[in-house]
């Protein structure tokens, strides 16, 4: 038995059912497919959805994700949202690493903590993306600020929805 599966979800055979996977998986994909949606927002300011999905399942449910999983994902991301290719491959893959090196230092998270960790994460990957995807005199840091601040607001309702589909998830 792998170490990564929680205990109770294999089956007979000691394999791992598909909902317990596909569902962080596919809730992180229509996060990114968010950029897509037709909608307007004022100044830019749509929070990063697929990357907060991401950090949510992974700072809720570390199990349920592999660490391999933000590569994947990342790409999906890139293909996505114009940002040059590569980099949400990069810095979700960095954030994956400083949360696993925080879990090692921190025996007990609560939510308070796990909203510190996201923030900084968010934080740290929309300032690396803005330095690699625009160049330095563009004027961006107000806008870039204010969509850093809505998504630290926004992450407790990600969380949230994370949440309630991890219930699902482990419902038999």
């Amino acid at each position: 038995m792998s170490a990564l599966i929680p205990m109770g979800l294999e089956d007979d055979a000691g394999r791992t059912p598909p909902r317990t996977w596909i569902i962080p998986i596919v809730s992180v994909m229509l996060g990114s497919l968010a950029t897509i949606v037709p909608v307007i927002f004022p100044g830019g300011l749509l929070p990063p959805l697929g990357l907060m999905m991401l950090l949510a399942w992974r700072l809720l449910r570390p199990e349920s994700l592999k660490i391999w999983t933000p590569v994947l994902l990342g790409l999906f991301d890139d293909l996505l949202s114009g940002q040059p290719f590569g980099s949400a491959m990069l810095l979700w893959t960095l954030c994956f690493f400083v949360i696993e090196l925080i879990e090692i230092r921190l025996v007990f998270r609560d939510f308070w903590q796990d909203w510190l960790i996201a923030a900084g994460a968010i934080g740290f990957t929309l300032l690396a993306g803005r330095a690699l995807a625009s160049p330095i005199e563009a004027h961006v840091d107000t806008i870039m600020a204010l969509q850093i601040l809505v998504s630290i607001l926004v992450f407790p309702l990600i969380a949230r929805l994370v949440a309630r589909l991890d219930r699902t998830r482990l419902r038999a």
